[in-house]
């Protein structure tokens, strides 16, 4: 599962929709209240998508199916990998087997750090990093922002070639 397509994707992708068309109402009406309303309804887009349509569920459960499948291919049947929750996070926590030695558990963690989708695999639940829909927020005001550019360009555009009457 690549992380970008499945998750991050749609979200600036949809804030660049929302932004190019709040930003041509804005950039030709002079008005700031478009710009607003875009970005709100880009805000709320990282919400809907994260939860109540599930993309957050989708991607957690496939990594912690990764990290079971993982587990089962290098012979540790008694040790979990689940991503950290509250806030939820791509950061892997590995737990059970007490009886590895610190190689091992370097190696474990370099291991399941290299998972598609995981930021980085860790054997505490300590340091949480930063949450998922904190890293949407991101990839929407990524999204907005160039959305917001390619507005301006158009707008640019349209005001340039209205000076010529042929």
């Amino acid at each position: 599962m690549n992380t970008f397509w499945s998750y991050f994707w749609p979200i600036a992708a949809a804030a660049l929709v929302m932004a190019a068309i709040g930003g041509l109402i804005a950039f030709r009406r002079k008005r700031v209240l478009p710009l607003i309303a875009a970005a709100i309804l880009s805000l709320a887009w990282v919400g809907l998508w994260s939860g109540p349509l599930g993309a957050a569920d989708r991607l957690t459960r496939v990594i912690e199916r990764q990290a079971r499948e993982a587990l089962v291919h290098y012979e540790e049947p008694q040790m979990q990998a689940h991503l950290h929750h509250a806030p939820l996070t791509r950061r892997l926590v590995l737990s059970g087997d007490d009886k590895l030695d610190d190689w091992q558990r370097g190696e474990l963690v370099r291991l399941f750090s290299q998972l598609p989708g995981v930021s980085r695999a860790t054997w505490s639940a300590g340091d949480a990093g930063l949450p998922l829909i904190l890293e949407g927020a991101i990839a929407a005001l990524a999204g907005f922002l160039f959305g917001l550019g390619l507005a301006y360009l158009l707008e640019l555009r349209r005001r340039y070639n209205s000076q010529w009457s042929w």
